[in-house]
């Protein structure tokens, strides 16, 4: 199947660029390396694009009456309108299919991003606060924060696949957010060209399975969308469709839910095999569910057998491909 090659936007340090308060960089080798193939990067560093430069000092984000303010920590200047300012405006022009964010960063952090107590502000109510917080939190009042520009970016695209290149380290994550780009991708093709309803109605038969082991009741409220392709404007029905189905593989797709689709094929097939070949698809369904195999297995032999004819429906659904395959994202085993 030929994929779509997702538009990603990404913290520029990630790729090698040295933009980093100290000069250098934070190149990451899954992204810069393996995903590099298959991806067109869009790199972004908000500190650079409102003048801070390359060595430059050092940020965080402290507790104001209005919400976290970006502060420097040694002169004590207020970067909170530069950028929001431009967080709101490359929010309102991105384009992409996903946003790999800097970990840690109080502009690029998506999570656990410390607020600080005030400091050097008017005594005031939210000064007593502060101080009274700070002996038993090292200063920290929250770490709950995120970062100021990436907070702007995910509220304005709520449904945007978005990650930081730490989580990313973790297997199941970082299969979970290409799976979701791809997709997105495809679907952003689809819905740039001169598409027709049965495009559409084409589209979701290709990512049922796929559909189905993120959110089986996501799937069916598709399919009333769908079933109005001929009916509904282009345009409401092409946000319609693209906010539930963003929404629908933004679920987390279980073993369970996997276990079910990998049924669901095998009886689609069924009739093409011998008790024998069924026989062992269904041990080795069984042993993903075990956790004793990754679901590249049970995933591989499927599609092998849907390779013959009166199958194509089920070798052509999504699942079986969601993305390049020399990704290898699906070879580990589940814990």
């Amino acid at each position: 199947m030929d994929q779509v090659r997702p538009r990603v936007a990404v913290s520029s340090c990630l790729l090698g660029e040295p933009v980093r308060y100290n000069g250098g960089h934070s190149r990451d080798r899954f992204l810069s390396g393996a995903l590099s193939d298959h991806v067109e990067w869009v790199p972004i560093c908000p500190e650079m694009e409102i003048g801070l430069g390359s060595p430059r000092e050092t940020l965080r984000l402290e507790r104001g009456p209005d919400g976290p303010r970006l502060m420097t920590r040694r002169t004590r200047t207020d970067l909170t309108a530069p950028m929001a300012s431009l967080a709101t405006a490359r929010a309102a022009a991105l384009d992409v299919d996903g946003y790999v964010f800097k970990a840690k960063s109080p502009s690029c952090g998506i999570h656990g991003i410390p607020i600080y107590a005030s400091s050097g502000t008017p005594d005031g109510p939210e000064a007593a606060a502060d101080a009274a917080a700070a002996p038993a939190s090292g200063n920290v009042v929250d770490r709950r924060g995120r970062g100021l520009f990436a907070g702007a970016v995910m509220d304005a695209h709520p449904s945007l696949p978005v990650e930081d290149e730490g989580r990313l380290h973790d297997a199941v994550l970082r299969e979970a957010f290409v799976e979701r780009i791809f997709a997105v991708a495809r679907l952003r093709s689809l819905l740039k060209s001169d598409w027709r309803p049965h495009d559409l109605v084409a589209f979701h038969a290709r990512h049922k399975m796929q559909l189905l082991a993120h959110a089986p009741d996501a799937y069916r409220g598709l399919g009333r969308i769908v079933a109005e392709a001929g009916a509904r404007p282009h345009d409401t029905l092409a946000v319609s469709y693209s906010e539930a189905f963003r929404t629908a593989l933004a679920a987390k797709a279980t073993i369970g839910r996997n276990v079910n689709v990998l049924h669901h094929c095998l009886g689609m097939i069924s009739d093409h095999l011998d008790p024998a070949r069924r026989a062992d698809l269904v041990e080795v369904i069984e042993s993903y569910q075990a956790r004793r195999v990754a679901l590249c297995v049970p995933v591989t032999l499927l599609r092998h057998h849907a390779r013959g004819e009166g199958a194509a429906y089920v070798r052509d659904q999504t699942y079986f491909s969601p993305y390049p395959e020399d990704l290898g994202l699906r070879n580990h085993v589940v814990s």
